[in-house]
């Protein structure tokens, strides 16, 4: 039990480092060698290939009885989430990201999950959620400034509306009880059959800035890294560790986006900035119910 509980931390470590690497390389990416549009196709059509094999196993027909809930399971986690996301990375810094990212998911979850399932947060989860969307507006939201004349302020809205559609996206998955697997392949699948000749076909897709190592190391960040690692090694520490348990190493997230954004590509931490981080962060132990005053039994 031990070992598996160690191995447990382990897998929610790795997972929201390999978070945090996404958003940091993904930045880097656009700003260097790929566009966005490129960045996708390495995301979607690997990833597709090496899990064709479970789509026989557990068939690509979205869930649901309403045409936007198979709308959002075939194109939400896959497709749109990501490709807002990054071209969010276009605009604005990985260290806004990870908090307005990630960072703001309980935020969203737990709105969404009160419109649809009326599910009521206590009140230190309440607690929670507003010092995280406090720390989302001093990072910056609404501030009309600039970056090499990209509108930051711009990146940061694709940021919070990625987050929501994720949220949406969470709360209707976990309704359907249908398998990580499943929801995993399904999205690939019609991301693929969907995205992929929309963007080849009108987007700026040619590599040439690229190299045969760059493409490369996109597709192993990407498609298996981020697309399948990440999510075996969540849903391991989820069994081991449990769901609330796991979502508090999702603090890790933000501070690892900001030391990576600082490190690697030069950006800048104002001190509104690097509060609105921490405030973030602290917001979201709390939101998680990971800390709590109430014995559990």
């Amino acid at each position: 039990m031990l070992n598996k509980k160690l191995l447990g931390y382990l897998a929610a470590i790795i997972t929201v480092s390999i978070w945090a690497a996404f958003l940091v390389g993904t930045r880097f990416a656009i700003t260097k060698n790929f566009t966005v549009e490129e960045i996708f196709i390495l995301r979607l059509l690997p990833a597709t290939i090496i899990m064709a094999p479970l789509m026989f196993k557990f068939g690509i027909l979205p869930p649901g009885d309403r045409f936007i809930t198979k709308i959002i399971f075939a194109l939400g986690a896959s497709a749109l989430f990501p490709w807002i996301l990054s071209m969010g990375l276009y605009y604005a810094p990985a260290s806004n990201a990870g908090a307005l990212a990630p960072g703001t998911l309980p935020f969203w979850t737990a709105l969404i999950a009160y419109f649809i399932t009326r599910e009521n947060p206590d009140i230190l989860r309440k607690i929670g959620l507003f010092i995280i969307l406090f720390g989302a507006v001093l990072i910056g939201i609404f501030q009309l400034e600039t970056n090499s004349g990209n509108l930051t302020w711009f990146g940061n809205i694709l940021f919070l509306i990625g987050a929501a559609l994720w949220a949406i996206y969470t709360v209707m998955f976990r309704q359907s009880g249908i398998n990580p697997f499943q929801g995993l392949v399904i999205g690939l699948f019609w991301g693929s059959i969907i995205f992929v000749p929309i963007l080849a076909i009108f987007g700026n897709v040619s590599f040439k800035h690229a190299s045969g190592t760059n493409i490369f190391l996109m597709i192993i960040l990407h498609s298996v890294v981020i697309g399948i690692l990440s999510m075996l090694l969540f849903t391991y520490a989820v069994k081991q560790l449990g769901a609330a348990q796991t979502a508090a190493f999702g603090v890790i997230t933000p501070i690892l986006s900001m030391l990576g954004g600082m490190i690697f590509l030069g950006e800048l931490i104002t001190p509104s900035k690097l509060l609105g981080i921490c405030l973030v962060t602290l917001g979201v132990l709390f939101a998680s119910g990971a800390v709590s005053f109430t014995k559990k039994y």
